[in-house]
């Protein structure tokens, strides 16, 4: 009697099949023992969720802070000899450096009429022999010159014209905020690190439990024949359905926290005159969260099993 030899594409599909079989089994492992489960998933949620919440939270503090930066600007006071042709030469001369995204020229009369209109001294002001204001000239500062270094080179370099009388920008606040976003960028990534090292210590640490657990029947396997290989792969699928659960649930609440303090913040922007929303993780940024939980579970899950399975031998 002649023996059939599988072709390699039916064995492939037995090894697919075989492996689907194996990762809903492992699902199916999950809700035998509920109560651990859910606790370990629990777990991996709140790790990756609370990295995710901060990563929010830094990701609208960067939008702010380049809507404020965006107001950063340097007032030019120009001399008061300074005619207009020269105030006009000047005009062109900064409207080509890299630091000034637009420049905005106020010539002495027209700020002498603005604030007659704006103040109601117009009687009074009519009073004066001579315009007493200066010529002004407004840069809003690039992206480029809102950097506190450049813009506080900008800053002397302006003071440095001939017919500039004083420049003005105030360097405290735009150090500040700067220095703000540096520190809550670091103290996000510090967090994240010690959070995700908490996912792989949760994870590695069930599964031990589990292959614990299972001693004796990883040793009647092993009795039969069966590789380390094989024995691992319900025990990996396990670790997966942990990532890519804990992943969702991680986003879910994510997503409750963004809910949840929106309209508090919606209130507070209304306060100073701001249409600001907050915003929460972007699709690619959701996916990501669900990524790197079920890699890292993986990760850990495969680092556990392996070295665990290896020292279990039949006695």
């Amino acid at each position: 009697m002649s023996r059939h030899k599988l072709s390699w594409p039916q064995r492939l599909a037995m090894y697919g099949v075989d492996h689907l079989r194996q990762l809903f089994g492992s699902l199916g492992e999950l809700w035998r023992t509920p109560l651990s489960s859910l606790m370990t998933i629990a777990v991996l949620g709140v790790s990756l969720a609370l990295p995710a919440s901060f990563y929010v939270l830094l990701k609208n503090a960067e939008t702010v802070s380049e809507v404020w930066q965006s107001k950063a600007q340097i007032s030019l006071y120009l001399a008061q000899d300074t005619s207009e042709s020269q105030a006009k030469e000047l005009q062109e001369k900064l409207s080509k450096l890299p630091e000034i995204e637009n420049l905005t020229y106020i010539s002495a009369e027209q700020g002498l009429n603005d604030f007659k209109g704006a103040a109601g001294f117009a009687e009074a002001l009519d009073l004066l022999a001579d315009n007493p204001l200066p010529a002004v000239m407004i840069l809003n500062l690039s992206e480029q010159g809102r950097a506190p270094d450049a813009a506080e080179l900008l800053l002397a370099d302006m003071n440095a014209e001939p017919k500039v009388d004083t420049a003005r920008l105030d360097m405290a606040w735009l150090a500040r905020l700067s220095g703000i976003v540096d520190l809550l960028r670091q103290a996000v990534m510090g967090m994240a690190v010690l959070l995700l090292a908490g996912v792989l210590l949760v994870v590695s640490n069930t599964l031990r439990l589990n292959i614990l657990n299972s001693r004796y029947e990883i040793e009647v396997m092993k009795l039969v024949g069966a590789t380390d290989r094989f024995i691992q792969r319900p025990f990996l699928y396990v670790g997966l359905w942990y990532g890519i659960i804990g992943g969702l649930l991680a986003w879910w609440l994510t997503l409750v926290m963004v809910f949840w303090l929106s309209h508090k913040v919606n209130a507070l922007a209304a306060l100073y005159q701001s249409d600001f929303d907050l915003v929460g993780l972007s699709l690619e940024e959701s996916l990501l969260l669900i990524l790197t939980g079920t890699l890292l579970s993986l990760l850990a899950s495969g680092f556990s099993v392996h070295r665990h399975i290896k020292a279990i031998e039949p006695s």
